[in-house]
């Protein structure tokens, strides 16, 4: 048998998980997958959970029932690629013969009080915390640092779902500047309908407890405060004496394994992914993809071929705004708008369904009902 193990059992890592267990099973694949909670957290709704509403909960076991891979619950401590062993908390080992590490990114908290004062969406518990702030204060202001699209998302939802409350957007340029005018514009328009303050050139450079501070000293009272501006890796690949980038992303090579430890994959926000546009950037979009692409390339080494090459083109930039409103831009592969765009009811439609719930789409792909490249196209 040849162990392989996952660790992350996010969008990307169960995506690697089913296809690599489905696809190498007759070939001696026996696989792990590794999380630190027991459920399936939806990343790409956790701006919903912060705005008080409760979405369905899965459980990773339920999702995973009768595809024949092993779930172990716990916390990665540390791992020793010399020693093809991965250390979990309580002093449990797993050894490994292929490893694919899908655990994504965390707050950068580079910025003092950061870590400290900020709520983040680096798990479904600090979605949760920050909705049961903002459901006992009745009034106030709520900054959301960094002008992205989840900043942008996260602005509006809580605008929509606390209009007692204040919601300032502070960003460093302008909101959605990835986005074509016309796309742009329809999310300004949205932002001020529900009355979100934008202040845009704008650099965060302390976090308190109940303010912010800007640089050049004013200071924003908050009773909350969400942190968007920025991801990193994991100190854990670097410590485990991986290749890494200045984010802390394993750097990888065409088929997604890493260039200084091949029997490693990484995949999703965890790597650093080059394309003939450049390097990705973190999204569902792009994540599933690696995670699919590298439970297939596992499958290929087993059978004793070669790894194709991954390659990956953005099509779509999808941003609710609010539960009345969406936009989404169409983009060419590299991830620059096109023309085409969608707003309103068209945009909701569109939104809910490439950004909907996996769960189902995962459990076709365990049954093999449903293609790799169904699933990609459905990844928001």
């Amino acid at each position: 048998m040849t162990n392989i193990v996952v660790l992350g059992a996010g969008y990307t890592g169960m995506a690697a998980a089913i296809r690599a267990a489905r696809k190498s099973r007759r070939h001696g694949g026996r696989v792990t997958l590794v999380n630190a909670s027991p459920r399936f957290t939806e990343r790409l709704r956790l701006h919903q959970t912060a705005a008080g509403q409760r979405l369905a909960d899965h459980s990773i076991e339920g999702v995973l029932a009768g595809s024949g891979i092993a779930f172990v619950q716990g916390w990665v401590e540390s791992i020793d690629p010399q020693a093809h062993e991965v250390r979990l908390g309580g002093g449990r080992v797993l050894a490994y013969d292929k490893l694919v590490y899908a655990l994504g990114t965390g707050t950068d908290v580079s910025v003092p009080g950061v870590g400290e004062h900020a709520f983040r969406y680096d798990d479904h518990a600090g979605a949760v915390a920050l909705a049961e702030r903002l459901r006992s204060t009745r009034q106030g202001t709520v900054v959301v640092a960094g002008g992205g699209l989840t900043g942008v998302e996260s602005a509006t939802e809580l605008a929509e779902a606390y209009p007692r409350l204040r919601v300032v957007l502070l960003s460093r340029g302008r909101p959605c500047s990835m986005m074509g005018p016309r796309a742009r514009a329809h999310a300004e328009r949205a932002m001020r309908r529900l009355g979100v303050e934008v202040r845009q050139d704008t650099q965060v450079v302390k976090v308190l407890p109940d303010a912010v501070e800007l640089e050049g000293g004013e200071l924003i009272d908050s009773v909350a405060t969400l942190w968007t501006a920025g991801t990193r890796g994991l100190a854990l690949a670097r410590e485990a004496g991986f290749t890494v980038d200045a984010r802390d992303r394993i750097v990888v090579d065409a088929a997604l394994r890493s260039v200084s430890h091949p029997d490693v994959y990484a995949v999703g926000d965890a790597a650093a992914v080059s394309q003939p546009f450049g390097v990705m950037h973190g999204t569902c979009q792009g994540g599933i993809p690696t995670g699919l692409h590298a439970g297939g390339a596992l499958a290929d080494e087993l059978r004793g071929r070669t790894p194709k090459p991954f390659r990956f083109g953005y099509f779509h930039q999808p941003v609710s705004l609010g539960r009345k409103d969406a936009v989404i831009q169409f983009v060419r592969a590299d991830d620059t708008p096109r023309k085409g765009w969608l707003r309103g009811r068209w945009a909701i439609m569109y939104k809910e369904t490439v950004s909907g719930s996996p769960i189902h789409s995962f459990k076709l792909l365990k049954r093999g009902l449903m293609p790799a490249a169904a699933l990609k196209l459905s990844s928001g």
